[in-house]
């Protein structure tokens, strides 16, 4: 299995591969050995579909030098492009949509080495729930949990509603049973995923909320850390906040993406909110959470984004809100309504806006790394660093896995999956280094 893009899709590889039985398929590691393999893509903007093409090439090359007989595509690229890839790419044997995952086995047994590629696309409806087979491939200490599939929001540059469907919100009772098996079985972090967290259960009409939903998850014993990532802003209620200040398991941390600060590029991207309300909201987050990590990302070059606009953007960063700031070049997505829209910007200009933006980001990362050195703060442990053996390595509260730095430990010594609290000793613009002190001094304060 090779799962591309966002941690939504690593999930639904797991769900694949625990359709698998395990009296007649094998996972392996090792492609080159492998007699089945899944490629999960990702379609959301261009370098997503390229990369997905360039895997699928690079891992049809099995079928001629390796022990391949059966290579199969799922997820959001043959969702969107199901006709196109039949013809493009005859290596494929079955594609597979968003919604069909659970057919994987029935799919692998109807094809027919000389009937050409199956296909299995429809409406997205699927939804996961407790009771679903996965097979976890994050560490035993940590994983994600899809809360919610689909999106109603409409943003006009965004192509998911085609790919995965209306907004599909499991009950509060399947997620609380999957986080506390979960948690039986080790974990101590899981991070909660979803187009938008903050829409969870404005289809059930059953008065389920995020914030219900976590009341509930708290009480899980044995669980450490709750994250909370992909938070639409207008649905971040005070109800929420209060109870992020006041729960010690739910991380100070938080991914709201804004995608711009100008009043007219939000309306053009459909996003709903102005510059007043964005202010007013980050405003409110720092008050009620002073140690708050704040994720965002940006989207620069959309239709019509003028140096002006841009200029607004990049003061907006240099004020220094963010920790952590994704900055993507716009995407032209054919079938959103932006992609009709005049006054398309360069492509040497987009990437000329990023790399400004995330330099200025850069530096406010920095600084507000800076400030943490001589502060205690928890750490999950995670294993020796890349870098070198003699160290190990992990990730503090403030760190999401996958998209966030790490903490390097020059000092002292602690399991896999261990959370120490670690004395901030030095930083980079994206990472700390600390030395793991005693549980006592930490209870003594910074």
């Amino acid at each position: 299995m090779v799962s591309l893009g966002c941690a939504k899709n690593l999930v639904d590889a797991e769900v694949m591969l625990g359709h698998l039985p395990a009296e007649r398929f094998e996972i392996v590691t090792d492609e080159s050995q492998a007699e089945i393999i899944i490629v999960n893509t990702c379609a959301f903007i261009e370098d997503a579909k390229e990369e997905s093409v360039e895997t699928i090439l690079e891992v049809a090359d099995y079928k001629q030098n390796g022990n391949c007989r059966l290579l199969v595509v799922t997820g959001c690229l043959p969702q969107r492009y199901a006709k196109e890839l039949a013809t493009d790419l005859p290596e494929v044997d079955i594609f597979i949509g968003t919604g069909e995952l659970t057919r994987l086995v029935e799919l692998i047994d109807a094809h027919q080495p000389q009937g050409g590629s199956l296909q299995a696309i429809d409406i997205p409806q699927y939804l996961y729930d407790h009771t679903t087979p996965r097979v976890k491939s994050s560490p035993f200490y940590s994983t994600y949990v899809k809360i919610a599939e689909g999106c109603d929001n409409h943003c006009s540059y965004c192509i998911i509603p085609q790919l995965r469907g209306p907004l599909r919100s499991r009950s509060i009772e399947s997620v609380v049973a999957e986080v506390t098996a979960l948690v039986a079985d080790g974990v101590k972090e899981v991070n909660l995923i979803a187009q938008d967290l903050t829409a969870f259960g404005h289809d059930r009409n059953d008065g389920s909320t995020l914030a219900g939903l976590l009341r509930e998850l708290v009480k899980i014993d044995g669980l450490h850390w709750l994250r909370l990532l992909y938070a639409y802003p207008e649905g971040i209620s005070d109800e929420l906040i209060e109870l992020m200040a006041a729960e010690d398991k739910i991380c100070n941390y938080l991914d709201v993406p804004f995608q711009h600060i100008n009043d007219k590029v939000l309306s053009l991207m459909n996003r709903r909110i102005d510059q007043q309300a964005i202010r007013g909201l980050v405003e409110r987050l720092r008050q009620a959470i002073p140690d708050l990590t704040l994720r965002t990302s940006f989207i620069v070059g959309f239709p019509g984004e003028t140096e002006q606009q841009f200029s607004e953007l990049m003061a907006f960063v240099k004020e220094g809100h963010f920790d952590r700031v994704g900055v993507f070049r716009y995407s032209r997505e054919e079938g959103t309504p932006a992609a009709t829209l005049p006054d398309q910007v360069a492509e040497r200009t987009k990437k000329s806006r990023v790399e400004k933006l995330m330099k200025a980001q850069q530096r406010v990362s920095f600084r507000r790394n800076r400030a943490l050195v001589d502060r205690i703060e928890p750490v999950l442990v995670e294993g020796y660093s890349e870098e070198t053996e003699l160290l190990l390595s992990g990730r503090s509260v403030r760190q999401a896995p996958d998209i966030d730095g790490q903490v390097y430990i020059t000092d002292g010594q602690a399991d896999i999956g261990d959370i120490v609290p670690l004395r901030i000793t030095d930083s980079s613009d994206y990472d700390l280094i600390g030395e793991i002190v005693d549980p006592s001094e930490a209870l003594s304060g910074e």
